[in-house]
């Protein structure tokens, strides 16, 4: 069964028992999984942060993968570098972070701008931060070709 019918099923239920419009439920839901990341109680929070950044775009890349056009696997994989870039500052960097107020809610909405298609913000972010980095490594420049070319000769 397809997972979108059972979702539409399971809130047409919810209309029916409760004669409430089925977004009240979505925007509960959405609002009673945000207070978790808030009050961050026994460190769900940083699993619920994590979890918004992980299960929309895994999803996406999931489908991504049986597709043909190179488009989507672009941005996805955009994200997915964006993604483990933030989560590797964010670990050298826990003892400080960590003393921010709110500081998974707020990590929890960078994720969503960064995952959200409407937004497009691993590619911003990508652009204006990481590529700047990293282009003279890893753009087919010669630093990197050098290097490449290095390591081939020592393993023939």
């Amino acid at each position: 069964m397809d997972f979108s019918k059972v979702q539409a099923q399971l809130l047409t239920r919810f209309e029916q028992q409760f004669k409430l419009p089925r977004s009240y439920i979505v925007l509960g839901g959405a609002g009673f999984y945000l207070l978790l990341v808030f009050l961050n109680f026994g460190g769900i929070g940083q699993l619920l942060s994590n979890l918004a950044g992980f299960a929309y775009p895994g999803y996406l890349s999931l489908k991504a993968l049986k597709t043909s056009s190179s488009k989507d696997d672009t941005r996805l994989l955009t994200y997915w570098v964006v993604f483990a870039a933030l989560n590797v500052v964010e670990f050298w960097s826990k003892a400080i972070l960590y003393w921010v107020p709110s500081y998974f809610l707020i990590k929890t909405f960078f994720l969503l701008y960064l995952s959200l298609p409407q937004y497009n913000g691993a590619e911003v972010i990508y652009r204006k931060v990481l590529a700047p980095l990293t282009d003279r490594y890893v753009d087919g420049g010669a630093p990197a070709n050098d290097l490449l070319n290095k390591v081939q000769e020592k393993t023939q």
